[in-house]
């Protein structure tokens, strides 16, 4: 009986792992790929890191990080107390959340339509020409709306003025501005994104479909109900992650946009950290604006990533 009750204790014992050193030495092959990328995320990711606490001293190069006066959370409490920080903030959070309202659900649009499509040459026809628009630089599109919307030679007043209208000059108008970005995005990027959600939407077996269709299921039917919930887990990711990038508007675009008179508009917190930062060298400050912005992002992607775990959805961890 004690030899059987020993023989269980030795089945049920947990089998030694070897130690990391050893099984690193088996599979160097491996080690050896996975360094390039551990070498860039440390030189160009954590290292930086480093430079973050100029937040929190009078940063002076020549005494460069450690010799600088630590002076606290005082950068964090000028920002906050400035007569810029409301229009920054409600500024970025008004472009990012229209664009995310209007602008994520046109890819999951576009992938359902062009997967019904039935024609494969039609298919690969649409696909490239949403797709094209990616390829061209931010630059470019900026010089093609600065070309269209011109208030002599754009296609669009010259347009109006056929129409008996008035020119409108849309880079100049604060009003104009929002739906300009949006919509030139959507245009640039809705094909990129699209793409992804066609690959999740071949991943679903082609038997549900079939089943459908003997069940008398239409083509609405089967986007609904079979089509949308297979590729739930990667709007969910995506969403997750755009929420988590909510304080992020790109800088290129809006610096490039931005003029005088829309400034009202376009003034945005990544645009006014470059005009902090280098123009007025005020490194601390701008350091300051860049993490409290980074820290927002941080709480909204942790927010969001618990909440669609607690709906047993799909999230990032």
């Amino acid at each position: 009986m004690k030899s059987r009750t020993l023989a269980a204790k030795g089945a049920a014992a947990p089998v030694r792992r070897a130690p990391l050193l050893q099984r690193m030495r088996q599979s160097w092959q491996l080690y050896v790929l996975l360094a390039p990328g551990l070498i860039y995320l440390f030189v160009f990711k954590y290292w930086p890191m480093y430079g973050a606490q100029i937040a929190f001293r009078n940063y002076n190069p020549v005494d460069g990080f450690s010799g600088s006066p630590w002076v606290g959370l005082k950068h964090f409490t000028r920002f906050v107390n400035s007569f810029q920080f409301e229009r920054l903030l409600v500024n970025t959070l008004t472009v990012n959340s229209l664009g995310l309202l209007i602008a994520f659900p046109v890819p999951i649009i576009l992938a359902l339509i062009i997967n019904q499509l039935t024609s494969e040459r039609f298919k690969k026809f649409a696909q490239t020409v949403l797709y094209a628009p990616s390829f061209i630089s931010v630059v470019v599109v900026v010089g093609m709306i600065y070309l269209l919307f011109s208030p002599r030679s754009g296609l669009v007043n010259q347009a109006i003025s056929l129409t008996g209208g008035n020119p409108i000059f849309f880079m100049g108008s604060p009003g104009w501005f929002r739906p300009l970005f949006i919509g030139s995005d959507i245009w640039q990027n809705a094909g990129f994104s699209m793409i992804v959600y066609l690959a999740a939407l071949t991943a679903i077996d082609p038997s549900l479909h079939e089943a459908a269709k003997m069940d008398g299921a239409n083509k609405y039917k089967r986007i609904w109900h079979i089509d949308l919930p297979g590729i739930l887990p990667v709007i969910t990711i995506l969403f997750i992650l755009a929420i988590g990038n909510l304080f992020n508007l790109g800088f290129e675009k809006v610096y490039l946009m931005q003029t005088d008179l829309n400034l009202p508009a376009s003034e945005v917190i990544n645009t006014y950290v470059y005009k902090i930062g280098l123009q007025n060298a005020q490194f601390s400050y701008s350091a300051a604006i860049g993490l409290f912005n980074s820290v927002l992002n941080l709480i909204l992607l942790l927010t969001f990533n618990w909440v669609a775990r607690r709906a047993n959805q799909s999230s990032l961890w």
